[in-house]
């Protein structure tokens, strides 16, 4: 069986051809069209001498057309990069260069800044242009505008036959360095993250045609990915859905108003966000506007900290829906989910059922015994990531060997509970050591953010000749909001232990995160070198 990506997608297309696929503002595609325009476009860049294993560059905020080329990539065996839309120079350089890039499919606005960079990147032979309404020349690197593209191809499905071992790439955030390329055969992927395995119990879809049919006979349901489509799971939410012939709707670049107007214009039924950097603005948006939001059954939050205050916002104006909490990234793919309720225990950071792939190891690798309380590194088996493109030193230190099988440990802690859950502590590297006690920034985030007054957090390690570290924060507060220090640290005082409460606070205008919400503790760490802190009880 071909569990591929571009199997998956046409399986769904025969089953629902004249069903809408994907919605973008005011332009929408169906199945039939999405695939007669990738073909046309996957036609088009094998004329141009892109092959099975070839990279292809994908530059752009949601669209229609980003989807299509992706979709274009897999359907010649070939590989789409996600490139991330904020970035300069430099960084557009080394990712074009260490991701091997041979054509790119760009959106015409960043058309200055691919002209500075291509000569950098002589292997990269073609590009295409997707037109956005800005006025940027492409004329002078020979860019082909996207629609004359299509154009010229064949809207036929006549591609060589493909294999569940094809390769898929996904490029991480890069907040810890420079970004690396995540490697996966496809159907390690889909079974990850793409509805190849339901994540509930922990039981493999029976065959390559079932989401398609069942999509077929259930109707699908419409799906909102929040988050840009340069982001793991935006991606996997989009891809997901339209295996099983269900409808995509994006809006082209994160904007809480734009959402809910998006929701309310096609019924929307899931919205997936990325933790609370998008659900804090969209609950405010919601009190703001008049939305009808009465479509929406579910919502669920990806790869970053959920925290229970704004979890229980999105209750209480949404008491219909049904919210979920997901754990994974780019290099494990899910790990665990949790339902919300309101008498869940917020003491912590999110809490979930671990898929049935996923444990704790110790500090050695070896398996901790599920007992409350136990701390360890999460692993997950089955179906992982071939590991680091290029960089088999990176590989070895997230990868190791546990009774003959394979796991990936990507470097995030979690704590078993009394229920058999396991609390998410955050990511290892992130650690701060205060006088020998670990203290992990995620739950003093969630702890700091459930005070009213605060909009968002990152926490990190201060040096502190005392405690060897201490515990810093820097907060954004609500706008408006005259920041009542003494009431923050009283306040966070009842939801988490003392020693890990912040004894250094800077306030900062905008919390730097990345374009899917991801922290960037970096740019904490940087702010607080270059600002003075609101607070500071260093040596206390």
């Amino acid at each position: 069986m071909a569990y591929n990506i571009a199997d998956l997608l046409e399986h769904a297309v025969d089953a629902v051809p004249d069903r809408t696929a994907v919605v973008c503002g005011t332009k929408r595609v169906s199945f039939g069209e999405l695939e007669r325009r990738a073909n046309r476009l996957a036609h088009h860049l094998a004329d141009q001498g892109v092959r099975a294993g070839s990279h292809i560059g994908v530059y752009s905020r949601n669209s229609i057309e980003t989807v299509e080329a992706m979709v274009a990539a897999y359907k010649l065996r070939a590989l789409a990069v996600n490139v991330n839309y904020r970035y300069v120079h430099g960084e557009l350089a080394y990712l074009f260069d260490n991701a091997d890039l041979v054509a790119l499919v760009h959106e015409r606005r960043y058309a200055d800044l691919v002209a500075g960079v291509l000569p950098k990147a002589p292997n990269l032979k073609h590009v295409v242009v997707i037109d956005d309404g800005s006025e940027a020349d492409y004329a002078g690197y020979g860019g082909v505008d996207y629609e004359a593209a299509l154009a010229d191809g064949s809207p036929e499905r006549d591609f060589e036959e493909r294999s569940a071992d094809d390769h898929y790439i996904l490029y991480t955030g890069g907040t810890t360095g420079y970004p690396k390329g995540v490697l996966w055969r496809h159907e390690d992927i889909w079974r990850a993250l793409g509805g190849g395995i339901n994540f509930v119990t922990g039981e493999y879809v029976a065959d390559e045609w079932t989401l398609a049919n069942e999509g077929k006979e259930s109707g699908g349901l419409v799906r909102l990915p929040a988050a840009p489509l340069i982001h793991g799971a935006a991606q996997w939410a989009a891809f997901g859905a339209l295996f099983t012939g269900s409808p995509v709707v994006f809006v082209p670049q994160f904007d809480p108003h734009e959402v809910w107007k998006a929701v309310q214009d096609n019924k929307v039924q899931v919205l997936t966000i990325v933790g609370d950097a998008m659900a804090r603005p969209l609950v405010d948006a919601y009190r703001e506007g008049d939305y009808d939001a009465s479509s929406l059954v579910a919502l669920s939050s990806h790869a970053a900290l959920f925290s229970h205050s704004v979890k229980q916002e999105f209750l209480a104006c949404l008491p219909h829906v049904v919210i979920t909490d997901a754990i994974g990234s780019s290099e494990s793919g899910f790990t665990g989910i949790g339902m919300v309720s309101k008498d869940a225990d917020h003491s912590a950071g999110p809490r979930v059922n671990f898929g049935k792939q996923a444990v704790l190891l110790d500090e050695e690798g070896n398996r901790i015994d599920p007992v409350p309380g136990a701390t360890g590194r999460i692993a997950r088996g089955g179906h992982v990531p071939l590991g680091y493109y290029k960089d088999p030193e990176k590989s070895k230190t997230i990868f190791v060997e546990l009774d003959g099988a394979r796991y990936v440990v990507p470097g995030d802690y979690a704590r078993y509970e009394e229920d058999g859950t396991v609390t998410l502590l955050g990511r290892g590297s992130q650690c701060v050591n205060t006088g020998g006690e670990k203290v992990y920034p995620e739950e003093v985030e969630s702890a700091l953010k459930s005070h009213p007054d605060v909009f968002d957090a990152l926490v990190i390690g201060i040096a502190d000749e005392r405690m060897g570290q201490r515990v810093g924060a820097v907060i954004q507060t609500r706008p408006g909001a005259t920041p009542d220090f003494a009431g923050i640290e009283a306040h966070v005082r009842t939801e988490i232990a003392g020693y890990k409460v912040p004894r250094s606070l800077w306030v900062a205008e905008r919390i730097g995160r990345s374009p899917s919400g991801k922290p960037d503790y970096p740019w904490a760490q940087q702010y607080a070198r270059e600002h003075e802190p609101a607070v500071d009880r260093a040596g206390r």
